[in-house]
């Protein structure tokens, strides 16, 4: 993940904000051991992300997909895939590399959105938190589909290019420019590391 996202997008990626650490959550989105081969590059700055969000007071959430029955909960999504994570199983567990708090919430989802059939938006009500760090997997599916429906929420999106993978450069890509073209504020995770330092 050495290229430079943030380049290849420039023309599209224009509407700049700074996040708000009263303001903000990170959202670590499906790091999970069925996903590993496509995590495992992002896994030091999801990490390094998560450090610093926790020294800063920023709240952290974690989502984790799974199934328990395809034919009752698996819907269009298991019918395209075919094989997701089920519920229990080694696959369906947060990578290893992660440490979740006692105090960080696990968000259980069933579709790409982690919104979708979840509490996630009264959570964030509860925190009053409406500004958003997405990290994770997959960019172009449940990344992509969560900063889509946190905007038309209404929330402001900050979108982090190195710190969210794909199965290939050409999907990732193809979201960022979509992304920073009408919903989100895509930022590398050095530049959000910043912002997260300052006082």
């Amino acid at each position: 993940m050495g290229k430079d996202f943030l380049e290849e997008i420039r023309r599209y990626n224009v509407r700049k904000a700074k996040p708000c650490k009263e303001s903000l959550a990170l959202l670590v989105i499906d790091m999970q051991e069925f996903f590993r081969p496509i995590a495992a590059p992002v896994l030091e700055n999801v990490n390094a992300l998560i450090g610093a969000c926790r020294r800063a007071s920023v709240p952290v959430i974690f989502t984790r997909h799974g199934h328990r029955d395809l034919s009752r909960d698996g819907g269009i999504l298991a019918e395209w895939w075919g094989t997701l994570a089920m519920v229990g199983t080694p696959e369906w567990e947060l990578l290893r590399e992660l440490t979740v708090a006692e105090d960080e919430k696990i968000i259980d989802k069933m579709r790409y959105s982690a919104f979708h059939g979840t509490d996630l938006h009264q959570h964030l009500t509860s925190l009053t938190r409406d500004q958003l760090i997405i990290t994770g997997v997959m960019t172009n599916c449940c990344c992509e589909t969560t900063a889509r429906e946190a905007f038309m929420n209404d929330y402001r999106v900050f979108f982090v290019s190195d710190a969210t993978a794909t199965a290939d450069e050409e999907l990732h890509l193809s979201s960022l420019r979509n992304l920073a073209y009408a919903f989100a504020h895509v930022e590398s995770t050095k530049g959000l590391l910043e912002a997260l330092y300052q006082d």
